[in-house]
This record gives C-alpha cells, sequence and structure tokens, in this order.
C-alpha cells in the first residue's frame, strides 16, 4: 500500500477496532487496553500510517517547517545552538517547531513521531544518543535528520560537532601541567557516544600523554544537572582527586560550589575545566575554565545542512567537525 493513500480507515479495519479508537490511540488518550493500543501501533507501524496534520491536497507536499527536539530547553548549551538553527532558519524562511524531549528515549521517539505527523520537511536533533528506536524512525521516515551537538558512530545521519576527544585531551593536558596526578571524568551517561566514546578516550589520551594512570574510580557518570553535580562533592574529595573535567557547565557549577562550601578553594585548592563555555562560566564565581565551542555556529551550521538535505543540494560531507578552542578562566591557575 502506498503511504500517500493511508488513511485512518485502513488502520482501523486492519486492527479489526473503530476508527475512535485509532483516534485515541494516536492522540495518546489513557482510555485504551494495553493489548489494544499495541495492536493498533503494530499496525501503523507496519502500514506506516502518519496522522495527517496537513492536507495532502498541497500541490508542494512541503510545509516549510522544521522540527527541532531539543533534551533540556533550559540548558544553556542547548538554547545557545537552538538560537544559530532560528537565524538561519529564518534566513532560509523555514519556521521552526521546538519539541523537549527531556533527554528520555521514549519521548524522544513519541515528539519524533509527533513532528512528522506535523509533515516538518527535515528535523534537527539535539539528543544524548542515538537509540535503535530513533534510528528506526529516522531510517523509516525518509525526512531529512542533522544532527547537532550529538554524534552519529555509524555516521548514517548528517551531523555537526567539534572534535571532543581531542577537546579533552587538550584539557586533560592542561591540568596535568599544573602538577595534578588525580583528575577526575565527570560527565552524563556513559552510553551516550559523545561521552563514553569521545569523551572518556579524550581523557584516557590525555592521561598518557601526560604519563598518568587511568582510574575508574576517577570516573563519573552522572546527570547534567546544578544539583547533582553539587551532591558529587564528598564522593569526589574521597577519590583524593585535585582536578576534575566536567562535561557540561552548569554540573561544573554545581561541583565547583559544592567544593567551595566545603571550604575547598578553587582554583588553589581544586581546579576544574568544564566543556561548553556558554553563559554560565563567566557568571561563576570563580569563572570557569571551559573548552570553547561555537555554539551558535554549530545550531547554524546544521540548519544549513538540513537546508541542502531537504532541497536534495550536492552534499560532500556530512559529518562536519567544527574548530575549538581552551579558554583559561578563574578555575584553573
Amino acid at each position: 500500500m502506498e503511504n500517500q493513500t493511508i488513511t485512518i480507515y485502513d488502520v482501523a479495519r486492519e486492527a479489526s477496532v473503530s476508527m475512535a479508537t485509532v483516534s485515541r490511540v494516536v492522540n495518546g488518550n489513557p482510555n485504551v487496553k494495553p493489548a489494544t493500543r499495541k495492536k493498533v501501533l503494530d499496525v501503523i507501524d507496519r502500514l506506516d500510517y502518519r496522522p495527517n496534520a496537513v492536507a495532502r491536497g498541497l500541490a508542494s507536499k512541503k510545509t516549510t517547517t522544521v522540527g527541532v527536539i531539543i533534551p533540556d530547553v533550559s540548558n544553556v548549551y542547548f538554547s545557545s545552538l537552538a538560537r544559530g538553527i532560528d537565524d538561519v532558519a529564518t534566513m532560509y524562511k523555514y519556521n521552526i517547531i521546538l519539541a523537549n524531549s527531556d533527554g528520555s528515549d521514549e519521548k524522544e521517539v513519541n515528539v519524533l513521531n509527533t513532528l512528522l505527523a506535523k509533515q516538518v520537511d527535515g528535523i534537527i536533533f539535539m539528543g544524548h544518543h542515538i537509540t535503535d528506536a530513533i534510528r528506526g524512525e529516522f531510517s523509516r521516515s525518509k525526512t531529512p535528520v542533522v544532527l547537532a551537538g550529538s554524534i552519529d558512530p555509524d555516521k548514517q545521519v548528517g551531523s555537526v560537532n567539534i572534535d571532543y576527544k581531542e577537546a579533552t585531551a587538550e584539557a586533560v593536558s592542561v591540568l596535568a601541567a599544573n602538577n595534578h596526578e588525580k583528575i577526575a571524568f565527570i560527565s552524563g551517561s556513559l552510553l551516550d557516544p559523545i561521552n563514553g566514546q569521545e569523551r572518556l578516550a579524550g581523557y584516557k589520551q590525555g592521561l598518557k600523554d601526560n604519563k598518568l594512570s587511568y582510574n575508574e574510580g576517577l570516573v563519573f557518570e552522572t546527570n547534567f544537572n546544578y544539583k547533582t553535580g553539587y551532591g558529587l562533592t564528598d564522593r569526589l574529595l574521597n577519590t583524593g582527586a585535585t582536578a576534575a573535567y566536567i562535561a557540561d557547565d552548569e554540573l561544573a557549577v554545581g561541583v565547583m560550589n559544592g567544593l567551595l562550601d566545603q571550604g575547598i578553594k578553587v582554583p588553589e585548592d581544586f581546579e576544574i575545566i568544564t566543556s561548553n563555555n556558554t553563559l554560565i562560566t563567566e557568571m561563576a564565581r570563580p569563572q570557569l575554565s571551559s573548552i570553547s565551542q561555537p555554539l551558535y555556529d554549530i545550531g547554524a551550521v546544521s540548519m544549513r545542512l538540513l537546508t541542502k538535505l531537504m532541497n536534495k543540494e550536492e552534499v560532500e560531507e556530512k559529518t562536519i567537525i567544527l574548530p575549538h578552542g581552551l579558554a583559561k578562566k578563574g578555575s584553573t591557575k
């Protein structure tokens, strides 16, 4: 069955339920038995039915709308990327629908399907890692997708990032040069390839370059938020660490304030380098030394890449790496 002709009626007939039931499942209404919901979802999956939010009759079949999936709209890192995306979208006369996934794998799939139902022309995805479920949805939908500040280890999907491995190795080398032998690595989930593959590999490389041994006890896997960072202090100090590379700015401020509240002076007793050089690093006291990323540009370039993919223009390289730097401020000597 050609996708264009699939209607809610076809789904209802295949699943042997009423059209009202299909509508309830599609709209996430809780008043549907789990078994019925599963049966309907299986049929929707098999027929590749997309609830039609835009009249199919539009000659162009284009909505000039782009969906942007963001794990945490309140995190300055993601909102900085979103600004770059939005400016380029405006320039090319695309509208943006911003959707918050709360970093939840399940919600990401729901949000993606909601955007596809609105017939968006393309998707920019800022997730923490590409699950098999999301990858399946990407390939099934035929809608162009670009990752911003997220990597696809298989390089199947277009993406725009910095070289996280190299940047992390440089940060570790700066700390090692200041005579720290126990340098902690604090990041989000290691299932996320940015953390578990790129940054962790860079951390190990940085240690190796400075003849320091890798110790698993100095690796902390946590959430990217202030509270979690603040709560890490005791565990961090128990390892004997005197410096840390931290993969998120809000998390880094939490760690630093936790240390300061325990009378540990930064940078005299403990040095910190964070990752994104967002405005938060300037607001903190002392200001946080950080890897500097062209956040606005990552967003802008990812949107430009998406416009090319949507218009089926020639794209030489779908995996784009932008330059980074290291901004030394008050949390390092």
